[in-house]
């Protein structure tokens, strides 16, 4: 999808992501809790996309899915200054303090929305998540959700 089209209006990543969840969590365990784990969680990705501001370009959403884990890949434009931020949020989730940083993030307003949606994403989903630079004024963010494992 043109990434003007994508980011029209924000109603798309909404009926994006619950369309995709829908249609993907048909053979799980519980189908419903399933999708709308996963709705919530790619609702989340979707409007980090949608807040990149680019409006030239390709936007990519791929699905993979592996055993229990559910993997999404969101390829978008996204300028210099925003890439080099998501890098260093990315950089930051690895450490083992994440939910004593999350909890600080969450009652802090000055915190940017993109580092609580991917701290939360880590904490509350157990994702891992992989940023790639394509190089081209382009994003990857790669995101494995164990949503079946949370299931349990």
């Amino acid at each position: 999808m043109d990434m003007a089209s994508f980011t029209a209006d924000w109603l798309h990543c909404d009926q994006l992501s619950n369309y995709v969840a829908r249609m993907v969590s048909h053979d799980r365990r519980d189908p419903v809790r399933h999708s709308n784990l996963l709705s919530s969680a790619l609702n989340e990705l979707l409007e980090m996309s949608f807040r990149s501001e680019a409006n030239d370009g390709e936007f990519v959403c791929n699905f993979y899915r592996c055993q229990e884990t559910e993997r999404i890949e969101l390829i978008f434009p996204c300028p210099t200054e925003q890439r080099q931020f998501y890098r260093k949020i990315v950089l930051g989730l690895k450490n083992r303090r994440a939910v004593i940083n999350y909890c600080n993030l969450i009652t802090n307003d000055a915190a940017s929305d993109g580092q609580a949606i991917l701290l939360g994403l880590v904490v509350n989903y157990d994702a891992e998540i992989q940023i790639r630079d394509l190089g081209i004024g382009t994003l990857a963010f790669i995101v494995d959700l164990p949503l079946e494992r949370l299931l349990n």
